[in-house]
């Protein structure tokens, strides 16, 4: 399973990050998975919001497109220059995400990356869950709140706040790994998942 995580300026350390390493931690666990940091643009330098500077070797392009793709928030709390209010305006990132949904990618928000989801269109009728700061702010996308941790809608995944990265991820692991993958990682790293998990059956 091919997974990407997309980085743009201004994007969050621990939302990004995070899932990268437990995605890798469980790869190690015996987990199917290719996990790859790519660029939003041509630049493989990217800084995030607090000034951590990331070297990726790819960019997202539809021609490269993953199964599954994690999209971190950073700034949209904060009203930065750089984030995901920026991105949302520039709109590269939300229609490069409504293409590569209708072409069968599963796409992931992490906190207010959820709102680059909202912008595409694509949690247009889903269920979704988001910082609390910007619930009301993803609503005017036509998305329906859930008052939990991580909200799976199938094609579309929402973790709620900066740290939910690292459910997510577990999460994920475990829908598409299994749970004993999962619960290795999560003991490995001396974690504890956090709040309740919504799947539509």
């Amino acid at each position: 399973m091919n997974i990407q995580i997309v980085l743009f300026e201004g994007f969050g350390e621990m939302v990004a990050l995070a899932p990268y390493e437990v995605l890798n931690r469980a790869k190690e666990n015996g987990a199917p998975f290719h996990v790859q940091l790519v660029g939003s643009g041509r630049s493989l330098q990217l800084k995030a919001s607090y000034g951590v500077q990331v070297f990726v070797e790819e960019h997202l392009r539809i021609s490269n497109r993953p199964d599954l793709l994690i999209v971190p928030g950073g700034g949209w709390n904060h009203q930065s220059i750089h984030g995901v209010r920026n991105e949302v305006e520039k709109g590269y990132l939300p229609k490069m995400f409504s293409e590569m949904s209708s072409l069968g990618t599963i796409i992931a928000g992490v906190c207010t990356g959820g709102m680059l989801l909202g912008a595409s269109g694509i949690l247009k009728g889903k269920k979704a869950t988001m910082h609390h700061l910007a619930t009301e702010e993803l609503k005017t996308y036509g998305a329906e709140l859930l008052n939990y941790r991580i909200v799976d809608d199938g094609d579309v995944i929402t973790a709620r706040g900066v740290t939910s990265g690292i459910d997510l991820a577990l999460w994920i692991t475990e829908r598409f790994a299994g749970s004993q993958i999962a619960a290795s990682v999560e003991n490995r790293m001396e974690y504890e998942r956090r709040g309740v998990v919504w799947q539509r059956k």
